[in-house]
């Protein structure tokens, strides 16, 4: 019997299985690479932590687009463009220079002024852009600072610090009068576990020494002089503290009810390279004076 009608036709899986047909190919998955990673390979003079700073404060472009999330993934090809901004903050701040010769700077650094970038990247001015640093003075503090010109002056310096050959003379308001009109504190410090980035007296820390002398007082305030023997972080902020005397100003030992911390670094006793013992001097700033009327 002859069938007539409409012409038989496979199923389309079966044309496949018999070969008759070939399906398209799937498209090829594209390895995709985190932005920040990418970055660690082409910008080798920043670290990962740098690097994810810049992705995310809007420095970084990929293909003319700004992207802010370090954790993006691109594929590999793609166009990174690294801008990071000339440093805007204190960036009119030039120190007053106080000496100068061909190993060393010394500068009277403003309030305000950090002495060097924490990390590897600082969007602000710092001492650091002067010279090389070798020793530090709090972002508050104002006064005298010494700075290097070569690494090898550099080493020569931090040596004295480190062996305790350099003296420093500070100046300070302090709140209240203390009892005695001049002292020595020997007070051994400790980092506070609680508030890692500050300290406090303890038995257990290391030996901290600071002479002090009442230079003028209202009752309310003083100006003191204060010598350390020890350069323990925030060492003269702390034994002020401890005394009941706390820093004018202090945001952290203090109330900070000021318009900046009272505390200044008065005169620097150092050995030149060449042998020269020199004493560095800076001027009391007006303020010290007129708030212990």
């Amino acid at each position: 019997m002859i069938r007539t009608g409409k012409k038989f036709s496979k199923p389309a899986m079966s044309r496949v299985k018999n070969g008759d047909t070939i399906l398209p190919a799937e498209p090829e998955t594209v390895a995709k690479i985190r932005l920040d990673h990418m970055m660690v390979d082409i910008y080798k003079s920043y670290n990962r932590s740098t690097l994810q700073k810049f992705i995310e404060n809007g420095f970084v472009k990929v293909d003319g687009e700004v992207v802010e999330k370090p954790n993006a993934k691109f594929p590999r090809g793609v166009k990174i463009d690294l801008q990071v901004p000339e440093k805007q903050k204190n960036a009119d701040i030039t120190p007053e220079i106080i000496y100068e010769d061909e190993n060393v700077l010394v500068v009277d650094k403003p309030a305000g002024l950090l002495s060097e970038a924490k990390g590897e990247y600082c969007p602000e001015r710092t001492l650091a852009d002067f010279g090389l640093i070798c020793h530090r003075l709090d972002r508050d503090t104002s006064g005298v600072m010494i700075l290097a010109k070569t690494p090898e002056v550099q080493k020569f310096l931090k040596k004295q610090f480190q062996d305790r050959k350099v003296h420093k003379t500070y100046n300070a308001v302090v709140e209240g009068t203390p009892k005695l009109e001049a002292a020595r504190i020997d007070l051994p410090m400790l980092r506070n576990k609680k508030r890692p980035t500050t300290f406090l007296v303890d038995p257990n820390g290391k030996e901290a020494e600071t002479f002090y002398e009442v230079l003028k007082t209202n009752g309310e305030r003083s100006l003191v002089e204060l010598k350390p023997t020890s350069g323990r972080t925030h060492q003269l902020r702390v034994h002020m503290q401890y005394l009941g005397h706390p820093i004018v100003g202090d945001p952290i030992y203090g109330d900070g009810n000021a318009d900046r911390l009272y505390l200044h670094a008065k005169e620097l006793e150092i050995t030149l390279p060449g042998g020269k013992r020199t004493v560095f001097k800076s001027k009391l700033p007006r303020s010290f004076t007129n708030v212990v009327r």
